[in-house]
């Protein structure tokens, strides 16, 4: 019988958490498919994409909602600096709410969108009121679903572009885990690809699978009341995607923020208490590591803090940096166990941590109206 997380499949089925764990632990071989994926599929893509990125006016826009919406968050500014394009991280929620603050009708519009199930409403409006509002546009769909509702209707559209992710990535847990790093690494595969730093990310994670479980476990064991996730650059959207899991998976009981670290000081650092434990993703830029560094020595003067847990290379027992973004892999793996056992130490089913309804795994209750233009 296998065991995810230390745990035997018996005992996650009686506390309804086997999905979340095996969706966990299965990401570092979910990603080398991922990148397999989009290697073998390379000519196709790129046959659709390079005559896009030949006009220079092309804005790129990356979209999803809730955790789909932080894969755009965490890789934007990595693909912007790699590409010498702009990358644009917009919300489908701000993008249905809003079409008109964030659309430009005349300026020809690229959209990447990600959506584990595809059924979203809001991901599904979003493609359909680009269209309407942009003169120029495009889509490239990114979902783990082949019969959801982006992938379906890719099929019958000359402007857009669909890939899946690879099987068992249509994580059967509530909280999204494979499915969003293998989206993500899905993205940067295509628009950045990086091989080595892919490896690196995906070992740094087994080891952390086979040797930090027992002190993340410790760790879960905290009297938490607050969990704080800080992260510079692209790591605030692995703090954003972090916080929401932390969130999700204890059903609120554990309050949850983020911020960068030079926001922190500017008002939200007032949250700290003894219950509060802070996660710190620390950058490999030599740059960046002076205004963490400056961060963590004043919240250790400070002395306010339930913990304070830094991770670095060294937490995954890697003698090599990996790339900010790339480390953003084994990072957000780190919490998503973190957040896994606070559920389970709290008796709250991870599969299912809201059963009475209120959230759902699809999201519902969205009325869509339509845009009227004049």
């Amino acid at each position: 019988m296998s065991a995810y997380l230390t745990y035997s499949e018996d005992f996650l089925k009686e506390h309804n958490g086997y999905w979340t764990a095996r969706e966990i632990s299965q990401q570092p071989r979910i990603w080398r498919e991922a990148a397999e994926n989009v290697k073998n599929e390379n000519s196709a893509i790129q046959a659709w994409l390079l005559p896009l990125l030949a006009n220079t006016n092309l804005r790129i826009i990356l979209t999803g909602a809730g955790t789909s919406a932080y894969v755009g968050n965490a890789i934007a500014p990595h693909l912007s600096t790699k590409t010498g394009r702009l990358f644009e991280a917009i919300s489908t929620t701000d993008l249905v709410s809003n079409p008109l603050q964030y659309l430009i009708k005349d300026i020809p519009t690229l959209v990447v969108s990600y959506g584990r199930s595809g059924n979203s409403p809001e991901s599904v409006a979003a493609v359909k009121l680009v269209d309407q509002v942009v003169d120029d546009s495009y889509h490239l769909i990114l979902t783990c679903n082949p019969e959801g509702e982006l992938a379906v209707n890719a099929k019958t559209q000359d402007n857009v572009y669909s890939i899946i992710m690879p099987e068992g990535t249509l994580d059967q847990s509530f909280a999204m885990t494979s499915s969003f790093s293998s989206m993500l690494v899905s993205t940067l595969s295509i628009f950045a690809p990086e091989a080595s730093q892919l490896e690196l990310a995906a070992q740094a994670t087994e080891n952390l699978l086979s040797n930090g479980i027992e002190k993340l476990k410790a760790q879960a064991k905290k009297p938490t009341e607050r969990l704080v996730f800080l992260g510079a650059g692209g790591f605030q959207g692995i703090a954003k995607e972090a916080a929401l899991k932390c969130l999700e998976l204890t059903a609120g009981q554990v309050l949850s923020y983020f911020e960068s670290p030079l926001g922190f000081r500017h008002g939200p650092k007032s949250l700290m208490d003894a219950t509060t434990e802070v996660v710190i993703f620390a950058s490999s830029n030599d740059y960046t590591k002076l205004y963490d560094a400056d961060l963590i020595a004043e919240l250790k003067r400070d002395d306010q803090a339930l913990d304070i847990t830094i991770l670095s290379a060294e937490t995954f027992n890697q003698k090599q940096d990996i790339e900010d973004v790339w480390a953003g892999l084994p990072y957000i793996v780190y919490c998503q166990i973190l957040a896994f056992y606070k559920s389970i130490d709290a008796d709250i089913t991870p599969d299912n941590p809201c059963p009475t309804g209120e959230v759902n795994r699809v999201v519902q209750g969205v009325t869509l109206y339509a845009l009227k233009q004049q």
